[in-house]
């Protein structure tokens, strides 16, 4: 087994995309083991309810399983395989690792921890009465309690008081997600949700370690100041704190290319930063990314590994978007090349493209060009909008082949 390594800026690439699973372009057809496996792989999935294109779990899934059936992450959920948790934010998680993030939740500063505990000492009867009525009726959605506004306190938006003591006690852990129907949340009691008895949770040193190695090993590479922002462990960590683990044997510890600081990879993937160091490691895998894609999320790791400056807009008021409100990353054969704003009409059939943007050092090409409409047309096909429409794109003589190449597709 390699010690250590070194490796250009390209193989640190496709080190991490491998670790991501978005290498490689997928060898068969996904079943529904694989979207299992594909969150294990990242540890994470997180959760956004836009749909503007499909939300993001199911683009983050297909972005590296290619179509496979949403229903499997709703089912994999309501068997139990996966539960929700608070982490990166909100997130599923596989759910062999329900006593860390337990653990987790308990113990950070999160404002959702927060406002639990507020809740919970200033509204305690009602709380107490919603996870009375749980236990005697069996799991529930928030539109089962009778309507009452709430008081829309900062964190909690403008839900009615009912759906947020139902948040705070799963945060607490008195309740888990039973299941979704039609993206709506069923809680029910965590004893009845795991189905045995609360596994013990390991103390704060323990699971400290444990976020450090899976965070290390989800991203294939990193430099340590990037590990604590994958879980939201708490303050950055440093090259001195991940000295024991180097010395353990549980980290390897190398260069990158460019990189003022030490490059770490899970000992788990020594063959893989052998292959890489070889340039054994081939990119062959185009896809529309997720605003919430690990690859992405953190936006200092975007820029510093792929020359990408990526931030998601929908937040941002409308007059101050550089490039819209819902934009998709573009992976092509290892490298973020360009973003697009896209919107599926699903009644129409129709997958608009407001407008698509290659970054300013990329270059045209024929090859370029089929790969971006093949990954265009896979996400729109998938989605059920086999009608494209591109309005608009960047740079402008581009645009034309484009269409032409999307029109081929067909």
């Amino acid at each position: 087994m390699v010690k250590t390594f070194e490796l250009s800026a390209r193989q640190a690439c496709h080190l991490h995309l491998a670790a991501q699973g978005l290498l490689t372009s997928p060898r068969r057809r996904a079943r529904k083991a694989d979207v299992l496996a594909a969150i294990a792989r990242m540890h994470l999935l997180q959760i956004d309810t836009i749909h503007v294109v499909a939300r993001s779990p199911y683009l983050v899934l297909f972005s590296r399983l290619g179509p496979y059936r949403a229903s499997w992450l709703e089912a994999l959920l309501a068997e139990g395989a996966i539960f929700e948790t608070w982490a990166h934010e909100a997130c599923f998680a596989p759910i062999d690792d329900y006593p860390l993030h337990r653990r987790h939740v308990d113990e950070r500063n999160h404002w959702a921890t927060r406002d639990a505990r507020r809740m919970n000492a200033t509204h305690r009867e009602g709380m107490d009465r919603v996870l009375a009525q749980i236990r005697a009726r069996g799991a529930a959605k928030s539109s089962d309690f009778e309507r009452a506004e709430g008081d829309g306190k900062a964190g909690w938006g403008v839900w009615k008081v009912e759906k947020r003591w139902l948040e705070a006690w799963f945060v607490l852990g008195e309740l888990m997600i039973a299941r979704r129907e039609n993206f709506q949340r069923v809680y029910d009691l965590t004893e009845r949700v795991l189905a045995r008895p609360s596994p013990a949770l390991p103390d704060l040193v323990a699971m400290r370690r444990t976020f450090i190695l899976r965070a290390v090993q989800a991203l294939g590479i990193t430099q340590a100041r990037w590990i604590a922002d994958y879980f939201r462990v708490g303050p950055r960590i440093k090259d001195a704190d991940l000295e024991p683990l180097v010395e353990e044997g549980h980290l390897l510890r190398g260069r990158v290319e460019d990189w003022k600081t030490p490059a770490y990879v899970h000992a788990s993937h020594a063959d893989l930063a052998e292959r890489a160091a070889g340039s054994g490691l081939r990119a062959t895998h185009s896809a529309l990314l997720s605003p919430f894609d690990p690859v992405v999320w953190d936006r200092e790791r975007a820029a510093a590994m792929f020359q990408f400056d990526y931030r998601l807009e929908c937040y941002v008021p409308e007059e101050k978007r550089r490039y819209g409100y819902y934009v998709l990353p573009i992976l092509r054969r290892g490298q973020l090349i360009g973003r697009l704003d896209a919107k599926a009409h699903r009644a129409e059939g129709v997958f608009e493209i407001k407008a698509l943007y290659l970054e300013p050092a990329v270059a045209p090409s024929e090859a370029l060009t089929r790969d971006v409409a093949d990954a265009i047309r896979a996400c729109a096909d998938w989605h059920g909008t086999p009608k494209v429409q591109l309005r608009r794109a960047e740079p402008r003589a581009w645009a034309k082949s484009l269409r032409g190449a999307l029109k081929d597709a067909d």
